[in-house]
This record gives structure tokens, sequence and C-alpha cells, in this order.
């Protein structure tokens, strides 16, 4: 029996793998370069993303097959195609809260495309930052415990829901640093807290405290923040670029697949509440400068020299090893 009978796949020819791209008959099938496909197709997501959008109806529209849309599609947006549709239809549900006339939690979820309020409630934690009746309220009944601790670089301030980071910021008080949380989530329940810290939070504050001392261990941490479908974006790319590497606000705005929107980048940058967890240090202008940074300059400068420095060490103890 042939390879090809048992069912494994013919040889990967160049001919076979310009066929297998994408479906013949398409519209933008072989017309337009693959970049410019998926831009136009975020664009055509955020306009059906209340419709049902699977990878063959996306692919059809793309040009491209189910398999290779997936793969090209987080290549150039970091995301999903189903990732991104679900960011689209929370910003959506999220824009029917915040009307004038605000929509019930049922209401919005269905015109925003969710279809059930179970599969809303599985998506939002992370993105939303609270429950949708909890954002609706403005946090009114959220719990939220803070701690502060001084380290090498200054005072931190982190707080936490049960669901993990919300706040984590460098400032010169204590007293201004809460006053910032507060203004952030007017309405929560805010509990500061001296050691010793429950299991959970206790973790966390000594994870982010052996990181500024010059750990080299990944600050793989619960985030519960709010975000715009954007933002989100931005921040899981900048949790992708290595510790002490950088990149410039217009490659990450290329690798988004939006080369347009270098401002809009920096414009996430600075709207980053979870300093650490989130790395916008890690994004400098074009021009090799630092750029703006909330918590000054010199921290910045600061922080990728200790990465710099922490993956230094681990290079060395690799060849010493």
């Amino acid at each position: 029996m042939s390879e090809h009978r048992r069912g494994r796949a013919p040889p990967q020819s160049g001919r076979f793998r310009r066929k297998n791209r994408s479906f013949p008959g398409s519209p933008l099938a072989y017309s337009r370069p693959v970049k410019e496909n998926i831009r136009k197709l975020c664009s055509y997501i955020r306009c059906h993303s209340d419709e049902p959008l699977t990878l063959g109806l996306l692919g059809k529209e793309a040009g491209l097959s189910p398999f290779h849309l997936q793969r090209l599609f987080k290549a150039e947006v970091g995301l999903t195609p189903r990732q991104y549709a679900e960011a689209c239809r929370l910003e959506t549900f999220k824009h029917h809260l915040r009307a004038p006339k605000k929509a019930t939690v049922t209401a919005a979820l269905y015109e925003s495309g969710f279809g059930s309020s179970s599969r809303l409630y599985e998506r939002v934690p992370g993105r939303l930052g609270m429950t949708p009746s909890e954002y609706r309220a403005g946090g009114r009944e959220v719990g939220i415990t803070a701690v502060s601790i001084s380290t090498p670089l200054g005072l931190l301030l982190l707080a936490a829901t049960d669901r993990g980071l919300c706040f984590v910021q460098f400032g010169s008080s204590q007293t201004a640093l809460l006053a910032q949380l507060r203004t952030e989530y007017p309405a929560a329940q805010i509990e500061t807290l001296k050691p010793p810290y429950p299991e959970a939070l206790n973790r966390w504050v000594e994870a982010l405290s052996d990181y500024l001392q010059g750990g080299r261990r990944p600050l793989d941490l619960p985030i519960d923040i709010r975000a715009t479908a954007f933002q989100f974006r931005v921040w899981a790319h900048l949790q992708s670029i290595p510790p002490g590497t950088v990149q410039s606000y217009a490659e990450v705005a290329r690798r988004l697949g939006k080369p347009s929107a270098a401002r809009a980048v920096a414009g996430a940058c600075a709207a980053n509440r979870i300093a650490l967890v989130i790395p916008c240090h890690r994004v400098i202008r074009g021009d090799g400068g630092l750029g703006g940074f909330r918590w000054g300059l010199k921290r910045k400068q600061s922080l990728l020299d200790l990465e710099r420095r922490a993956g230094s060490f681990d290079r060395s103890s690799r060849r010493n090893g």
C-alpha cells in the first residue's frame, strides 16, 4: 500500500504547498499579500463578531485554508482568530454596559454575540477585570487586597482580587499609591494587609520581590484587569518579548498586523497598570531612545539592565555547566 493510500500526506512539493494555501475562486486568493489579507480579515471579524465565525468561513473570506489561516493569523496578530473574535465581542459587550442608557447584562451579552451567559462568564476573567455585573456597577462589592513592599527600585504597591493581580505600581508613598488604586476601582472594597500574607498573595509578593532582586524566573502571574481589545493584544504581545530584549513601538505594531499603529501601541503601554508582569519597559523608540515610562526612565533603564544581567548569568552558567 502506498504512503498516500495509508493516509499520509504526499511529498510537500512547492506546487502542493501553493495549492494548499488558499481556496480556488476566493476573491482574495493570490490577489493580495498575506499580511493585507489578515488585516482585512481583522476588519471583517470586528464587523461580524456578533455572528458565528468558523475557521472555514474565515478561511474562505481570506483565501486561505483553515490550517494556514490559524497559523498565519496567530503569527501576525498574536491571537488565534477565535481569540480575536472573542476580544471584539467583549469590547462590544463593555460598550453596551458603558452606554448612557446602560443595557442589562443579559441584553448586552446577546447583542454582543456571546449566545449564552455561560460562554460570556467563561471568557471574561482576565480581560474585564471583574464579572459583568460588577463592572457595570463600577466595581461595587469587589474585594481588593493591597500590600506595599520595599524594593531596590522604590516602593511597590500590588493589589489583587481573588482571581489575580489588578494593580502593580511604583510610587513615592503608600498614601499616593492607594489613592491611585481607589481612582482605578472607585466602588471596590479595598483592604490593606501587613505580613503574614495569605498563601496565594504571599507567592505573588515573593515572585515580584525575587524578580527585582535579580531573580531569573519569569513573572508568570495571574492578572485580573480591564482592557480594550487592542490593549489586551498589545499587553499579551509584551509578555512574549524575552526578558532583557527590546522592541520598538513600530515593531510591536507591525507584529500585531497594524504597522501604522505605533502611537496606539505607545498609548496601550502608557495605560498599563500592571508593572513588571506586563513588561512595557521592554518597548522603546525606533531610534533606540527609551521613550516614555509611567514610573520614570531611570527605573525603565534599571529594569532592562537587571534583566540583561540575569540573562548573562544564565548563559554563563550554561556554558560552564
